[in-house]
């Protein structure tokens, strides 16, 4: 999947990129996410918000109503309360992915790698939310084949939770400037933004 990181940019340029085809869009800040979805509600057929940032738990009623899939799931009393907003919405399901913190950032939000197993099963008694995979924020890199480690990394976690039992299916991992070498790491989500939109400092 291409998801569009239209974060800062106009509800219009996300209306033009789906006129050309672009059905997944990224959105980094749930106030935002709210304001367009909220704003577009005749969307195309097959189009989808991805909540692809941090999240705090007192916003998750708003991913509960406006997203499809959330990207950063980092802790399970985010899951506690995602899961409750889910019911008391009579949501049947919300599809996320875990965010792991392969880069060793301090900087960067997520689960470090060792406390996953423990995570996943402790999530597993929220019968609502849906648990499809992980994704990660890679280091910055001027070659992208610094960070292939880190993206194989991933790769590796996702397979040996599903050696234990766990399914996960997605890996949502690389950027405008990475995205080839995350997707032949195994990406099935890529994060692209100003390489659709443009550069984000001319706003």
């Amino acid at each position: 999947f291409l998801v569009a990181v239209s974060k800062t940019f106009p509800l219009d340029a996300v209306r033009r990129a789906a006129s050309a085809g672009q059905l997944d869009f990224g959105e980094n800040k749930p106030q935002e996410l709210q304001e367009k979805a909220s704003a577009w509600r005749d969307t195309p057929d097959g189009f989808r918000w991805h909540m692809i940032g941090h999240l705090q738990r007192n916003k998750a009623s708003i991913v509960v109503e406006h997203a499809d899939l959330f990207h950063a799931l980092d802790s399970v009393r985010l899951a506690r309360m995602l899961d409750r907003r889910c019911e008391e919405a009579g949501r049947s399901h919300l599809d996320c992915l875990v965010q792991v913190n392969v880069s060793g950032e301090g900087s960067k939000f997520g689960l470090e790698p060792p406390e996953l197993g423990r995570f996943l099963d402790d999530v597993q008694e929220f019968s609502r939310l849906r648990v499809r995979g992980l994704m990660t924020l890679a280091a910055p890199a001027d070659d992208p084949e610094d960070i292939r480690p880190q993206f194989a990394h991933l790769r590796s976690l996702a397979e040996a939770a599903r050696g234990s039992g766990v399914r996960l299916e997605w890996l949502s991992m690389g950027m405008s400037g990475d995205f080839e070498v995350a997707i032949e790491e195994g990406a099935t989500h890529v994060r692209v933004g100003s390489a659709i939109f443009g550069d984000r400092s001319y706003l």
